[in-house]
């Protein structure tokens, strides 16, 4: 055997050699053989692929799925901004440089309305300079049902309150979606109410099936 392929053979010598490459490269690598994989799937040096493009400081925490560190494009990080009194979806876009349409798609909203029943936002990122020497946490999100690595501007989670979030009943959620779904469907607190309990408490859902009995209402004649 030559010092060459040696070298591709011995793990240590491999991992400085992987850990060069890009995120898509990395993955390319686990199939080689069954060294390569190995070598290639070690969450330390995937971490590393995945922070070198945007000169990241830390990644915090394993993603649920591996496909995740597949792709480090700048659409795989967000902002968490936490929502207060007088947040609109027009304010935040003018704040962060986006567009309404980003934080409604990365947000998983179908309107603008869907602020009202949330703690926080995901907001893409305009200037990548803001990740240089930073922490992302990846976090997989409820509302935006996606894994993202989520960069905090003021401190970083909050462990204990998210666990309290996690564990409180669900009362004050639903009256904030309740009320958002009266706002999105300019009905009574009753029908939203019905909308909701139909849909499994779905907000999505709920709108679909109004949107539903609404078009069939003009169908018939009946609105």
């Amino acid at each position: 055997m030559d010092s060459q392929s040696w070298a591709l053979t011995c793990r240590d010598t491999l991992r400085l050699i992987l850990q060069k490459l890009s995120v898509p490269d990395v993955a390319r690598a686990t199939c080689v053989c069954r060294l390569w994989n190995s070598v290639a799937s070690d969450h330390e040096l995937v971490a590393i692929s995945f922070k070198a493009p945007w000169k990241l400081k830390h990644v915090v925490g394993k993603p649920v799925s591996g496909s995740f560190w597949r792709d480090s494009g700048i659409g795989k990080f967000a902002i968490s901004h936490h929502l207060v009194r007088g947040d609109s979806l027009a304010s935040l876009a003018v704040k962060y440089s986006v567009q309404v349409m980003e934080i409604k798609r990365l947000n998983n909203m179908m309107s603008d309305h869907g602020i009202y029943s949330r703690e926080r936002l995901l907001i893409p990122i305009s200037n990548p300079d803001i990740l240089v020497d930073g922490t992302c946490y990846i976090e997989l999100d409820s509302y935006a049902k996606r894994e993202v690595a989520v960069l905090y501007l003021e401190g970083g989670p909050d462990r204990k309150s998210s666990h309290l979030l996690k564990k409180m009943t669900s009362e004050e959620g639903k009256r904030k979606i309740v009320d958002s779904l009266k706002r999105s469907m300019q009905v009574d607190d009753g029908t939203a109410q019905y909308y909701l309990s139909i849909s499994n408490g779905d907000p999505r859902a709920a709108l679909s099936e109004f949107s539903e009995d609404l078009r069939w209402e003009r169908q018939e004649g009946l609105a």
